[in-house]
């Protein structure tokens, strides 16, 4: 049986921390004579925080004035007693090392280590002593190491200040367009000493397929003087066996449950996991599986080539977010931020998560509780916006991290997609790269060749796509609508949002729109006097280049200019929902054409203007409610066609729905007169879409004062405006609020006498604690609607801006 030491701070180890060399600032000179305490798993940023050495990173403009520590080389150590066990073999086990490190045991150089993406087994035996083991963990700086070894290479294109290309480290650690330049050092992951005789389990592949079968591949390592073992795998109550002799580096045992229950995302079905137990000799592994099927099909119709994802056969219309590191310093996640995040996800009806390329292989509390909650896994391999070198020693880095990355998570039931890279091959293309490459090889490498190879190999079950954008043809431009998956970009940096309805995508798996954070989250961290858009510190926590500027442009005709800094955060918040509804909306009404969708982006790294549905702080703005809304499994939108509007249904659901609608063209002012009313019988099949044509009654002749408000009889609602709203004629003080305390909090009963539009509570202005349970709601003259909020305490009153609406941007009241 292997015995292991745990060497982590949560397992008693003692750890320090020391600057070795850099442009330490005079007044954090302490850091280079005098050891500070560590914490690991851990990153050398958190260790300063915890010692009070420096301030927060994320608060006002501290992102720049830290900027020494990642230009600063650090050690870690500790020290260790070590009692002989009579085991054969010891290993010094180091699950994750950020990055380029020299590893030192008792003086004995172990080895030296350049990437953060995979782990590391070092050969001990021999080196311990019963008292005193000393373990120093030393870190080149991992800007210079990155800038370093973009020289040796060469330089290749890349975004962003640093080049991250040349190094094997999580990209949107040096900075993103939503994340800042922290770049960090530390022993990211457990570590420990491992002592074992015989036979040790190296790794496991239980892949599970929905015919009941279980395909158990096991590496085995040995000791010497190890004899003959047996391997046996057991899974839903059988149990197959293998005896192997000394020296057999890898064994596969099959299994086959009976009448097995089949795995399936959310929406289609349940999640059964089963317990597998394998075992050689003394050592012993455990895992959960589910059984199922993922297939992808590219190949070519008549409209050019789809994007679709089958799991057990069933086609699934994916309704998805990007998956970004869930905090700018990773070690502070563990398995409750990921229940959070991940819920975030569920409670808006995603039923898939793209874990982005610029970051990294997420732990596997992430990959379980989607396998527990039915979220289907897009994983990129960690590549994203640039060209990389296919030379040594970065080709062989690669080729081990890919290795490692697809044997751990190929047993979970969620993955579903294997992704070379994130818009390389559209950046080769279209980028401007070529020139500057000369000829060279730019990553072309990693995506046709070694990871498809690797994938086919160790994880066969699960499809691989070279890329995303993909068009899945080299004679096609990647990002090419017709064809395979598209990101919509021209959105947000160039044009206007209602140019989304000029497209028909196959599949959009990158489109989004920025708004800043709430409130409270914003004042956290930002603190001009006075706060304004293009303050100092505003602009620290606004990483897009000329991003408010293009939130500015954004609101085109769609909205008013704002007066005040809350109707700019207001107004642009309301505008990043409407952007994604507008898009969303369009292209469910293409389904079948359009089989999904995946929004940049779900979460934050910190607190940012971004494109995140939920902030920095966890605060789910209206983004998010919009997302609720046009990704649940029953949608109704307005859609205008060459032929004129029609009332667009897709029902992604297994039951029919079966339905009465009724289209009202109404006044927008007090009293809400009705001009013309018709009903519609709506049938739509399960996991289908219809069209109806609106009657030419409901067409408005006065588009300023009027609106459409089609209501389905199981509450299903749209709404279509003639015109936008710059030019709608919406009433002042259309709503009454009343405040009513609750024992979680309050409830804010909102009344309307006229067309009350896009209605939004924002408690957390009164209460960062504070929570509200829904956001946007539209409501004809005489509907009311609840807002519950929990966390906090009842104020006497709400109103601007706690309170907001269309109506009082447009009236003032």
């Amino acid at each position: 049986m292997t015995a292991r030491k745990n060497l982590t701070t949560e397992g008693g180890a003692t750890w320090t921390l020391q600057a070795v060399a850099g442009p330490v600032p005079e007044a954090d000179a302490g850091v280079l004579t005098t050891p500070v305490a560590a914490a690991v798993p851990g990153e050398v940023h958190t260790d300063l925080l915890a010692a009070g050495l420096i301030p927060d990173p994320f608060d006002g403009d501290n992102e720049s004035k830290l900027a020494w520590i990642g230009s600063t080389d650090w050690t870690y150590r500790t020290t260790f007693d070590w009692d002989a066990d009579g085991h054969v073999v010891q290993e010094l086990v180091a699950d994750g090392l950020d990055t380029v490190a020299t590893v030192t045991l008792n003086g004995t150089e172990l080895g030296r280590t350049r990437n953060q993406h995979r782990g590391y087994r070092f050969d001990v035996t021999g080196l311990l002593v019963a008292e005193g083991n000393e373990l120093v963990v030393a870190f080149e700086a991992p800007v210079e190491a990155a800038q370093r070894f973009a020289e040796s290479l060469g330089l290749w294109p890349h975004t962003n200040k640093h080049p991250y290309n040349a190094i094997r480290k999580m990209a949107s650690n040096y900075g993103w367009d939503w994340g800042p330049d922290l770049a960090t050092a530390g022993i990211w992951k457990p570590i420990r000493i491992e002592s074992w005789s015989g036979v040790r389990i190296d790794s496991v592949r239980p892949l599970a397929s929905a015919d009941g079968v279980l395909t158990t591949h096991v590496a085995l390592a040995w000791s010497t003087g190890a004899a003959e073992t047996t391997v046996t795998v057991e899974v839903g109550g059988t149990t197959a066996t293998a005896t192997v002799a000394p020296g057999t580096e890898s064994v596969v045992l099959t299994n086959t449950v009976a009448d097995v229950e089949l795995w399936w995302p959310r929406g289609h079905g349940d999640q059964p996991l089963y317990d597998v137990t394998v075992t050689a000799g003394d050592d012993t592994w455990t895992g959960r599986v589910g059984f199922r099927d993922i297939t992808m099909n590219v190949a070519p119709d008549k409209d050019g080539g789809p994007f679709v994802l089958s799991v057990n056969g069933k086609p699934i219309y994916v309704r998805g977010a990007n998956w970004i590191p869930d905090d700018a310093f990773v070690t502070r996640l563990n398995r409750s931020t990921y229940e959070t995040s991940i819920q975030d996800a569920l409670d808006s009806g995603m039923n898939l998560l793209r874990v982005w390329g610029g970051g990294i292989y997420e732990t596997d509390d992430f990959y379980d509780i989607c396998d527990e909650q039915g979220v289907l896994v897009w994983q990129d391999f960690l590549f994203a916006c640039a060209a990389y070198s296919e030379e040594e020693p970065l080709w062989s880095e690669v080729e081990a991290e890919a290795q490692q990355a697809v044997t751990r998570l190929s047993k979970h039931a969620s993955l579903a997609v294997w992704n070379g890279n994130n818009e390389n091959l559209w950046g080769y293309v279209e980028w401007g790269w070529r020139a500057p490459l000369a000829g060279r090889k730019w990553g072309e490498g990693y995506y046709f060749d070694l990871l498809p190879k690797i994938v086919a190999e160790i994880d066969p079950r699960t499809p691989y796509s070279a890329g995303s954008p993909y068009s899945y043809d080299h004679f096609i431009h990647p990002n090419d609508e017709r064809n395979g998956t598209m990101h919509i970009w021209d959105v947000w940096n160039q044009v206007d949002y209602s140019t989304y309805r000029k497209y028909k995508p196959r599949f959009v798996s990158e489109f989004g729109f920025q708004g800043p954070p709430a409130w409270s989250t914003l004042t956290s961290v930002v603190h001009d006097e006075p706060l304004d858009p293009y303050g100092e510190q505003m602009l620290v926590h606004q990483k897009a280049f000329e991003g408010n500027l293009k939130l500015e442009r954004g609101l085109g005709d769609h909205l008013p200019m704002w007066k005040t800094m809350d109707d700019w955060h207001w107004t642009t918040q309301l505008n990043q929902a409407r952007a994604i509804i507008y898009g969303i909306e369009h292209f469910r009404s293409l389904f079948p054409l359009n089989t999904g969708a995946i929004i940049w982006q779900l979460n934050d790294n910190w607190p940012v203007v971004s494109w995140a549905a939920v902030d920095g702080h966890g605060i789910r703005k209206p983004l998010w409610f919009a997302l609720k809304r046009v990704y649940a499994d029953r949608l109704l939108s307005v859609q205008p066609t060459a032929d004129g509007l029609v009332v667009a249904a897709h029902n992604d659901s297994d039951e029919a729905w079966s339905t009465r609608v009724t289209l009202t063209r109404r006044a927008t002012g007090p009293g809400g007169e009705v001009f013309a009313r018709e009903s519609i019988a709506l049938e739509v099949e399960s996991r289908s879409a219809t069209l109806n044509t609106v009657p030419v009654s409901l067409i408005s002749l006065d588009s300023t004062t009027e609106y459409l408000e089609v209501r389905a009889d199981d509450g299903t609602t749209a709404y279509w405006y003639f015109v936008e709203d710059t030019k709608l004629q919406l009433a002042p003080n259309a709503y009454t609020a009343e405040v009513t305390p609750t024992s979680d909090g309050y409830d804010v009963t909102v009344t309307a006498t006229a067309l009350a539009k896009d209605l939004a509570l924002f408690p957390d202005r009164l209460d960062p604690a504070a929570r509200v349970d829904s956001c946007l709601i539209t409501l004809s003259a005489g509907e009311s609607h609840t807002f519950h909020v929990t966390g906090a305490s009842a104020p006497a009153e709400v109103g601007v801006p706690v309170l907001r609406s269309v109506n009082d941007l447009l009236t003032g009241e």
